[in-house]
């Protein structure tokens, strides 16, 4: 191939000079030694020049020889060493220096920021029932050196080397995760590598379903998770489990709150989901799990239980176990556990205790579960890289104390506490979803005071107290609600008892007389309300002034979460 029109100064000629007048020839320089006399050398290539030898690439002049000036390496070799390893050690130590201070050095900005979020949850009244605080052994795993290991893949099967002591660390988590909820090995398996509980969901229904089968949670607004599936009342799909997969949601009955169990089997027969999941993130009452057994067998379903909320109270067995009747089990690792963030998965192995429906025939004919081997491709390689190392770690030792007495009476007081501010709040004159709660959590039906759950959250928050929005049932959707989750997990952590409860039952309700009468003046729009809000945040400050004497009295404890304000 020819090159006709290439530019003549683009050529790559070891010349030290080359004829202009002709594009088409190069002077060649023969192949010599790099040994020869360089005078011998620049004498048969026609170069008589005193100069450093030059040749042109790309149409740059390169010089390939060291200057004689006595600042090359060949004037004073021992000179040009020290130098030399002068810079190297410089170097090596801005390397090693760059990145390593602390953060207030490093980044003051965020440092800034991170200080007034760590004031801000050891001032306020933390009442958000998915939230908690955890204990400093687990936060020193969380910001540790496990946080630079890749480790795709499982134990003893993993994608990089030197993943060792990964490996022991991931098995012992695993190992915990099952004693911690009394379950044998040979009937339970664990996957604790999900990054938060909406991923664990996910990956059960990618390694069991294909797109578009259909499953079954409970709806939204009457206190599931979007992660089961959810449109709004317009059809638009939320969740990728709505977008990829068909959901037909059960509710709770409008006049009780309470599950509809005969309503459900009735909607699961004639829809026959695939799985069919129970629990759900606002939901203060305790599930039937044998009744849900008994549906799922009829319609051919796998039983799927989330219990992100209540695994605390599981592990602890404060609370129903859905362990005794489903065939998979997920939770986050936070909340009630009071671990790091993050998700996890059980599901049955070994023989099964019944005969399944027509669904999931195992296609060996076996009559064995075979959910492992889905369910671990679908965390990875399917939805998931690698796993957080220092979540695996932290996630171990939360499980650990999981299974202390300590903490078994740690979530005793969850409940009390739970009971007592039920018990106040109806008192008040106050109206809660079903009527109390069974578990950590309740639900304030704000709609009977003519307010809405989201202009008394901005309150409550302007007042330092956080809980969050809920949709009642009989609302349009989870996207104006009606009323207000709270829980008592974080600030039972705290050292809060059933008397601070009380107490905090009378914040709760004084927040609730501001809104009404700034809502009354402003109107129930958010826009204007949020300026009724500022227009009243003097009185709402001496408001809080005054509850900052009464909280001096709570028996509010920082150290436990390395979270010393004092």
């Amino acid at each position: 191939m020819v090159y006709t029109e290439a530019q003549p100064g683009l050529f790559l000629g070891f010349n030290s000079h080359h004829n202009t007048t002709s594009s088409n020839s190069v002077q060649s320089i023969p192949l010599q030694l790099l040994d020869q006399n360089e005078e011998k050398i620049r004498a048969e290539n026609g170069d008589d020049r005193d100069g450093d030898e030059k040749f042109n690439l790309l149409g740059r002049s390169i010089c390939p020889k060291r200057p004689r000036d006595g600042s090359g390496f060949g004037a004073n070799p021992a000179k040009c060493l020290a130098v030399e390893s002068g810079g190297l050690e410089a170097r090596r130590a801005a390397v090693r220096s760059w990145g390593n201070q602390p953060l207030a050095v490093s980044d003051p900005e965020i440092h800034e920021i991170m200080e007034k979020e760590r004031h801000r949850q050891c001032k306020g009244i933390e009442l958000i029932a998915s939230e908690n605080f955890v204990c400093r052994a687990v936060m020193e795993a969380l910001g540790s050196h496990l946080t630079n290991k890749y480790s795709e893949g499982f134990p003893g099967a993993r994608y990089y080397t030197g993943n060792q002591h990964i490996d022991q660390i991931e098995l012992l988590c695993c190992e915990r995760a099952l004693a911690a909820f009394g379950l044998d090995s040979d009937k339970w398996g664990v996957n604790v590598q999900p990054y938060s509980c909406t991923s664990a969901n996910f990956a059960v229904y990618t390694g069991l379903l294909l797109p578009n089968d259909r499953i079954m949670g409970l709806d939204s607004p009457s206190g599931g998770h979007m992660s089961h599936g959810y449109y709004t009342p317009s059809g638009k799909k939320v969740s990728a489990a709505s977008i990829f997969f068909e959901s037909l949601p059960y509710k709770v009955n409008p006049q009780t709150g309470y599950i509809d169990y005969d309503k459900i089997e009735e909607k699961a027969v004639d829809y026959r989901p695939k799985i069919l999941i129970c629990g759900g993130s606002s939901y203060p009452r305790e599930w039937d799990y044998a009744r849900f057994r008994q549906i799922a067998d009829k319609c051919g379903a796998v039983l799927m239980c989330d219990m992100a909320h209540i695994s605390g109270l599981t592990a602890a067995k404060e609370c129903a176990s859905p362990f005794d009747y489903c065939d998979i089990v997920t939770s986050t690792t936070h909340k009630s556990l009071r671990g790091p963030r993050g998700g996890i998965i059980f599901y049955r192995k070994g023989p099964k205790l019944r005969k399944q429906g027509m669904h999931h025939t195992n296609a060996d004919g076996s009559n064995h579960y075979d959910f492992e081997e889905k369910i671990n491709f679908a965390v990875f390689p399917s939805l998931q890289g690698g796993p957080h190392n220092n979540h695996i770690a932290a996630l171990a030792i939360a499980l650990k104390q999981v299974a202390t007495p300590e903490y078994k009476a740690y979530m005793q007081q969850v409940k009390k506490n739970a009971q007592a501010l039920a018990n106040a709040l109806l008192r008040r004159k106050c109206k809660l979803v079903t009527g109390g709660t069974d578990n950590h959590l309740l639900l304030w039906d704000l709609t009977a005071l003519g307010l809405t759950g989201r202009n008394y959250e901005k309150v409550c928050e302007m007042c330092h107290i956080t809980l969050n929005k809920t949709a009642i049932f009989g609302d349009n959707g989870a996207f104006s609600p009606g009323g207000v989750r709270i829980g008592t997990p974080a600030m039972t952590t705290r050292g809060c008892v059933e008397s601070d409860f009380e107490m905090i039952a009378d914040f709760l309700l004084r927040a609730a007389q501001i809104t009404v009468c700034i809502q009354r003046e402003y109107g129930k729009l958010q826009k204007d309300f949020i300026q009724g809000l500022h227009n009243n945040k003097g009185v709402i400050n001496q408001i809080y002034g005054a509850w900052l004497l009464s909280l001096s009295s709570l028996s509010l404890a920082y150290d436990v979460v390395d979270l010393d304000c004092r």
